[in-house]
């Protein structure tokens, strides 16, 4: 029989780990977060560039931030308010999508606004988008109600999945089903783009990943006031007002174990931390393959990760500019001349295209402090190959992909960018590398198709060590926020209710 943790360890102070950790320290577990960077957040980081018009404050992502619920839920577990500590407000549009030929479509849930943009691209499309969001609200409430916070440690709690995956036709992709309610093609890429926003690939992403029209109708799309930063921020407040310790710039380089059992982790400073229970909030390979190095089961396991598939890297520009822009939304998706073929050069080919597609995210339409006085901040994000498919110099690429990406956004949106720009600066996969131990460079770890879902992917209890847990994009349910919240409660319920 196992028993509740009386303390716990967690690798790292992303998303997940923060949220797990809130989890145990409010069930009380003595809980430390173990974090290599100078800042909480992972893959949520922030920068602050200082130039002669003043400070620009750029987060790194994650910006999309839907389900507030799920959020909300880590205070009220110790009877808190988000709201005390985080000011989340609505953003709408949800997106502006454009297209080169001019074309705008402004996504939300205003259903009469909504209702209009469909039918100016194809009047026909309206009824099928309908029935569309009857099949999305049908596969949030299997894939996400359901089974979203639920561990999927064995191949009997997938068979019991089956019988909805076959209902839903999980086997096809996002686009394929898109394609079967509506036919104008412009549409489909509207419906079916989000999958990239948790790396995966509309065209062999599992339809069940078309929860999140559901989701996003009916949670929102929010933002946090001052930045994504500030979310994190208040997650890392409302873990140390439990009782919760957090350890900053001093990466773990080893979990040691005993037999079935994980005991300790070494960090790079010498500090070595004894606990109950630990849990893995790294890059799913960089645990397996480096901190578990003396783990002959976790080598085994690290040999099966390495012949998985990963979700592509990003290449980021990260710009302030003078000048305000209330014209341009809050998040922007500028799509490209070619939509399938520029996936394939991406998730296939492993070829750094001429052209691209592009989300642009514009904070300071919402929140004009992360600018100067008349400034605005903006960042621009291309998905890119990982560096297992396309393993070019990025010293040399990045410079001419920036370029291009600045010169498309001036010709669609801001004229005379270049002579705008404050500060710029940019983030490619070697980076994701570097800062994230991200293997291959990826951006979301393992990519979400049907057999990396669920089951196939990194379970959030370790087969073979017993007290090791994982928690992140690399375990289920997946990337994005939601996703990795609810790998939190998934793993949480694992560690504090088995033993009862």
């Amino acid at each position: 029989m196992k028993t509740v943790p009386r303390t716990a360890i967690v690798i790292g102070a992303g998303f997940g780990g923060l949220a797990l950790a809130i989890r145990l320290q409010s069930a009380g577990v003595r809980t430390t977060i173990v974090e290599s960077r100078d800042k909480p957040g992972g893959r949520a980081y922030y920068w602050e560039r200082p130039t002669e018009l003043g400070t620009f404050v750029f987060d790194a992502g994650p910006t999309v931030i839907t389900d507030p619920a799920c959020l909300q839920e880590l205070w009220a577990l110790s009877g808190r308010d988000m709201a005390a500590d985080v000011e989340l407000v609505p953003v709408s549009p949800f997106y502006r999508l454009n297209w080169p030929d001019g074309t705008n479509f402004d996504y939300s849930n205003d259903d009469a606004q909504l209702t209009r943009e469909i039918a100016r691209l194809n009047p026909a499309d309206v009824g099928g988008y309908q029935r569309f969001l009857g099949y999305s609200a049908g596969v949030y409430h299997e894939g996400y109600e359901k089974l979203g916070h639920a561990a999927f440690l064995d191949f009997a709690s997938m068979i019991k999945a089956a019988p909805a995956l076959v209902k839903y036709q999980a086997w096809r992709s996002v686009y394929s089903i898109v394609s079967s309610y509506v036919q104008n093609e412009k549409l489909r890429e509207a419906l079916s783009f989000h999958t990239l926003l948790v790396g995966g690939n509309p065209m062999t992403t599992s339809a069940i990943y078309a929860l999140i029209h559901k989701l996003e109708k009916d949670g929102g799309v929010w933002f946090a006031m001052g930045g994504t930063n500030r979310l994190v921020a208040g997650m890392v407040a409302q873990f140390e007002r439990l009782g919760g310790v957090v350890r900053l710039g001093d990466a773990v380089t080893a979990i040691e174990t005993l037999g079935d059992r994980a005991t300790a982790v070494v960090c790079a400073s010498g500090w070595r931390g004894e606990a109950d229970a630990i849990a893995c909030n790294a890059d799913v390979m960089h645990a397996y393959k480096a901190l578990l190095r003396d783990s002959r089961p976790a080598q085994r396991t690290a040999k099966r990760l390495e012949r998985k598939r990963y979700s592509p890297s990003l290449f980021v520009v990260h710009f302030g500019v003078q000048g305000e822009w209330p014209g341009i939304p809050h998040h922007s998706i500028l799509f490209g001349p070619r939509y399938k073929g520029l996936l394939d050069d991406i998730y296939t080919h492993g070829v750094v295209s001429e052209d691209f597609s592009l989300y642009l995210h514009h904070p300071t339409v919402t929140d004009p402090s992360m600018a100067p006085p008349g400034c605005s901040t903006f960042y621009a994000l291309a998905p890119v190959p990982h560096l297992g498919k396309a393993p070019v110099d990025w010293s040399v690429v990045g410079p001419i992909l920036e370029k291009r990406i600045l010169d498309e956004i001036g010709r669609r949106l801001i004229p005379g960018i270049h002579d705008r720009i404050a500060t710029k600066f940019s983030y490619a996969p070697p980076d994701f590398g570097r800062d994230l131990n991200a293997h291959l460079g990826s951006a979301f770890s393992l990519e979400p198709t049907l057999l990396q879902s669920a089951y196939f992917r990194v379970h959030n209890r370790d087969d073979a060590i017993g007290n090791l847990y994982f928690v992140g994009a690399g375990t289920h349910p997946g990337a994005g926020i939601p996703g990795v919240v609810g790998s939190a409660k998934a793993t949480a319920k694992l560690m504090l209710e088995e033993g009862r």
